[in-house]
């Protein structure tokens, strides 16, 4: 119980602020010489970026790796993280208004499942994919009604706000914006490659051979929209695995600390391998 509740403690203290908010007052308080660059994944789509922590954006990965699961197209995954914003800022809380919890703040009580379910991010987005394609007119309709309708909010016009960013993610994830993620990792988390093994497995199966390689993996694709939604997503989830590089066909990325590392090369041919490289020591 005093474990859940120094969660409950922490995670309402970032709510409060705002995660990216309360990043850029860490920097002003640091008085630093050097600008201090706020640890996280950084989406960028024809001009407008978005920033999210560490784990919002390992949370957003699997909103969307859920999405391309089902076969789902990106107005579904756009949908489903507008959701997460308004309801969680895409935070896997375990407490929220009666007895919601998770991402999406859904209701044991109402039938999404039990709490230690809800509580999983795969499930829970799953069970929001569910409800959200018996919606009429979902794939047409604004995305704010489209997302009322399946949560039933008290405040039906609150998703709207987050449209925007919403799209930015769906669209870069989901591989239709190359170089469209970049991240600043300071963890120096040990090396894990199996994270992304596992990930690109539950999304795409058996669709996409794996090489396990001395310090990472190879992944083999079929499309550059392929290609980049792999190496994207696996950029959000780079904290977990240890990540310290990624080439897509003739571009690199390079973890930094200390900087938005961009991707440097030419997108010139359509990629047919990924290479995810981690720490190994």
């Amino acid at each position: 119980m005093a474990e859940r509740t120094a969660r409950r403690l922490t995670r309402r203290s970032l709510l409060a602020i705002g995660a990216v908010g309360s990043l850029t007052a860490l920097a002003a308080c640091a008085g630093a010489t050097t600008p201090f660059v706020s640890p996280g994944c950084t989406a960028t789509v024809n001009g407008s970026s978005d920033l999210r922590d560490l784990e919002q954006a390992g949370n957003v990965a699997i909103i969307v790796g859920e999405a391309l699961r089902r076969g789902l197209p990106p107005r579904a995954a756009t949908t489903a993280i507008v959701t997460a914003l308004q309801e969680s800022k895409l935070y896997n809380l375990d407490y929220g208004d009666a007895d919601s919890v998770g991402l999406f703040q859904q209701r044991p009580s109402q039938g999404w499942g039990t709490e230690d379910q809800i509580m999983n991010p795969w499930y829970s987005a799953g069970k929001f994919y569910e409800a959200l394609v018996k919606v009429d007119g979902w794939q047409t309709d604004t995305i704010n009604d489209v997302a009322q309708k399946v949560q039933r909010s008290n405040f039906p016009h609150a998703y709207a706000q987050h449209e925007d960013v919403g799209r930015i993610w769906a669209s870069a994830l989901c591989g239709f914006d190359p170089a469209g993620v970049t991240s600043v990792d300071n963890k120096n988390a040990t090396g894990n490659p199996e994270v992304l093994r596992e990930f690109v497995v539950r999304v795409w199966g058996g669709a996409i051979p794996i090489a396990i390689n001395p310090d990472g993996l190879s992944f083999t694709v079929g499309s550059a929209t392929t290609a980049w939604s792999v190496a994207l997503l696996c950029m959000c989830l780079g904290s977990q695995a240890g990540l310290v590089g990624l080439r897509v066909g003739d571009m690199t990325w390079a973890n930094s600390t200390s900087q938005r590392a961009t991707w440097a090369g030419q997108n010139a041919v359509d990629p047919t391998v990924v290479t995810a490289t981690c720490r190994t020591a």
